[in-house]
């Protein structure tokens, strides 16, 4: 899995369309091995993110859980303090 990937669902305020958009442009990355296609794969690359940023918005908006919503300032300091612990 792609570090750079973040968990999107469950968060209050709810992930945006830049964020699902972000997290799709990643995955395709990874998979391709690469941040830049050539001009004869850009459609292609760019059809994959669009794409897979459509089915991660719509798996955002259907799934149900029963947890409070997290906070995001809350994680994110969380995840600080473990980069902090990590890289001291």
């Amino acid at each position: 899995m792609c570090r750079n990937i973040k968990t999107l669902f469950n968060f209050d305020p709810p992930a945006t369309n830049d964020e699902v958009r972000d997290a799709a442009l990643q995955f395709v990355r990874k998979l391709s091995g690469t941040t830049r296609p050539s001009a004869k794969n850009q459609h292609a690359f760019d059809h994959a993110v669009e794409a897979i940023a459509a089915a991660a918005r719509e798996l955002l908006d259907t799934l149900e859980t029963h947890q409070h919503p997290r906070n995001r300032e809350e994680v994110a300091a969380k995840l600080r303090a473990k980069a902090a612990i990590r890289f001291a």
